[in-house]
């Protein structure tokens, strides 16, 4: 009786496993749909160009639980403002802290492969305490300088997304200690020496950004990223 309730057991356990799977897959299919509903709340002109600090302000305005912040800042791109698929696998990079130049690793979701480069390259990263719908919870803000004081702030992107004359506008961007918050670290921690390695090692985050950081700016043809690297360096 014992060995027929155990293989019974056994048979059910993963139809529980898959549903719930599922149900979480169909969750961040929810959300993804609902940032596609409110695009045009969020990017009134259409203009989502190095706009992810748009994305970033909107879900931070939200009242949402902590874990349904994270997920949604899964879904577009820091770099270009790009939304992105449910369930895409994310980039492990170190960045360094804004308080004293240390590095910090953690995980980032990007549209295409140069954003990871421009992360590492261009923005630092500073942890805060801030208040959600079930509580307060510490989050990895992925920063950049003040770009409303450049003349050669880059026209592609619409300046009033960003800025009140010479200065962050917060009413349409999230602003730490005068930086532009262009999105989330996840599962960010103090960087360990092999977590350094692994990062130098991979084809992507070491061999192709160290490639792509030798570029000059005015040679680079890479696409959004180009822009971005306009406004954060």
């Amino acid at each position: 009786m014992k060995t027929f309730l155990f293989v019974i057991i056994l048979l059910f356990l993963p139809l529980q496993l898959n549903s719930t799977a599922e149900v979480n897959f169909q969750q961040k299919k929810f959300y993804y749909e609902n940032l596609v509903t409110n695009w045009p709340k969020i990017f009134p002109d259409s203009n989502r160009n190095a706009a992810g600090p748009r994305f970033f302000k909107y879900l931070i305005d939200q009242n949402l639980t902590y874990q349904e912040f994270i997920e949604y800042n899964k879904l577009y791109c820091p770099v270009s403002g790009s939304l992105i698929n449910p369930g895409q696998k994310p980039v492990f990079i170190n960045v360094k802290n804004l308080k004293n130049n240390e590095q910090t690793c953690g995980n980032i979701y990007q549209c295409c492969l140069p954003c990871s480069c421009d992360l590492m390259n261009y923005v630092k990263v500073k942890t805060i305490n801030h208040k959600f719908k079930d509580g307060k919870k510490n989050i990895d803000l992925l920063l950049i300088k003040n770009p409303c004081q450049k003349k050669d702030f880059p026209e592609e992107v619409n300046r009033d997304y960003f800025c009140k004359n010479n200065d962050l506008n917060k009413d349409e961007v999230f602003i730490v200690d005068n930086q532009l918050v262009v999105g989330l670290l996840h599962s960010a921690n103090k960087c360990k020496a092999k977590d350094l390695s692994a990062i130098s090692n991979n084809e992507m985050t070491g061999k192709f950004c160290a490639f792509k950081n030798q570029i000059p700016v005015d040679k680079l043809n890479m696409g959004m990223g180009d822009i971005f690297i306009k406004m954060a360096r």
